[in-house]
């Protein structure tokens, strides 16, 4: 459905042609994404959006950050390993997911500054939202007092970007658990 050109402005017209923008993706994958489509379902014209991003990348990035950003919930199993784990397996199902696949290529794309502090907040959202995992963990003693719950959870989900990313290793299901295990026991001898 084509919308009305909107001329109005503000967070009501960034959410509309983010949401069109992320639609627009959904339908045409990130190289057949355009600007024009964008404003044809937003309804806003497309000099305001080239206005608010300068570029389609800069618009499709900014689309993808926003939509996923909340796309993978803490889980609570009352299980330290089986909700690291779980966060594990989640962000491989979301990685091998068309929306995924858009998040991992547009993180590859060179967009400027402008959406460095999104991509930053994006993480740091994420990271945020995963936290409560490894906060329960340290109250029932599963995990040391110190442990830095950022680090934790980029050391269990950096492998797999590393693996779709650069070394076109599989990301399997098996790959949680080890992950999750090498973690949790370190690779130091026990001596």
């Amino acid at each position: 459905m084509v919308a009305h050109v909107s001329h109005r402005r503000g967070e009501h017209v960034r959410r509309t042609v983010l949401s069109a923008a992320f639609d627009e993706l959904v339908a045409n994958g990130f190289d057949g994404a355009t600007v024009a489509g964008v404003a044809k379902r937003s309804g806003v014209h497309e000099t305001t959006v080239y206005r608010r991003w300068a570029t389609r990348e800069n618009l499709l990035v900014a689309a993808l950050l926003d939509r996923s950003a909340d796309a993978i919930p803490a889980p609570d199993t009352g299980s330290t390993r089986e909700d690291l784990q779980a966060i594990v397996r989640e962000v491989i199902a979301y990685v091998r997911s068309p929306t995924g696949k858009a998040v991992l290529r547009a993180a590859l794309l060179p967009v400027g500054d402008t959406y460095t502090d999104a991509r930053h907040a994006f993480w740091a959202r994420r990271m945020d939202a995963l936290s409560p995992v490894v906060t329960r963990g340290i109250e029932r003693g599963d995990l040391r007092a110190d442990t830095d719950a950022r680090l934790l959870l980029e050391t269990l989900v950096a492998p797999i970007h590393g693996r779709l990313l650069l070394t076109g290793e599989p990301v399997d299901d098996e790959l949680a658990e080890r992950l999750v295990d090498q973690v949790l026991t370190g690779v130091a001898s026990r001596r």
